[in-house]
C-alpha cells in the first residue's frame, strides 16, 4: 500500500514539476490501429509570440511487429491551411530490443515533430495522426496494426 502510495505521489510531483509542457495528451487505442482511423488533437489559446517544439508520444507493447513506424500527420491551422508530412520512426535497435523509456512490456516513445515553430494565428490548431505502414511489396496499409496501444501529442514551449 505504501509503495502505490509513493509511486502515486512521485508521479504527480514529476509531472506538475514540468512547466515546459503546455499540452500533453494521450488517447488509448483500441485492440489494433485501424489505418483509416485518425487519431485528434485540438489546442486552442496558444501564445501567438511564443515557440514551441512538438512531439509525438506513442506507448508500444511486444506484439508491435516492426522496428519502425510510418506515420501520416496533418497540422491544421485556425484559417485552415493545412500542413502534411508523412514520418518515419525507428521503434527498435537493430538487435531488437525496443527504444522509449519504460519497463516490462510497454514501453514509451517521445518523438519529434516540429521543431521551433510558432502558432502565430489565434484560435484552434487541429493535430490528426494516422498510421501508414505497409507490408514488403504491399500498397495498402495494414488495416489492422497492433501494438501500439495510445497515440499523444505533446507541445513544449522552448526556452528562450
Amino acid at each position: 500500500m505504501h509503495r502505490v502510495f509513493g509511486a502515486i505521489l512521485g508521479l504527480i510531483c514529476f509531472t506538475s514539476c514540468d512547466k515546459t509542457a503546455v499540452f500533453h495528451e494521450f488517447k488509448s487505442l483500441p485492440d489494433h490501429w485501424q489505418s483509416d482511423s485518425v487519431v485528434v488533437f485540438k489546442i486552442e489559446d496558444l501564445d501567438t509570440l511564443a515557440h514551441y517544439n512538438a512531439f509525438i508520444s506513442l506507448r508500444n507493447d511486444n506484439s508491435y511487429a516492426f522496428s519502425n513506424l510510418f506515420l501520416i500527420t496533418d497540422m491544421q491551422f485556425p484559417n485552415g491551411k493545412t500542413i502534411t508530412d508523412t514520418l518515419e520512426y525507428e521503434m527498435a535497435r537493430p538487435d531488437g530490443t525496443w527504444l522509449g523509456s519504460g519497463s516490462g512490456d510497454l514501453k514509451e516513445s517521445k518523438l519529434w515533430y516540429k521543431e521551433n515553430i510558432q502558432f502565430n494565428e489565434a484560435g484552434t490548431y487541429t493535430f490528426s495522426i494516422k498510421q501508414a505502414m505497409r507490408g514488403n511489396g504491399d500498397v495498402n496499409p495494414i488495416a489492422d496494426l497492433e501494438g501500439i496501444r495510445d497515440v499523444g501529442l505533446r507541445i513544449e514551449k522552448t526556452k528562450e
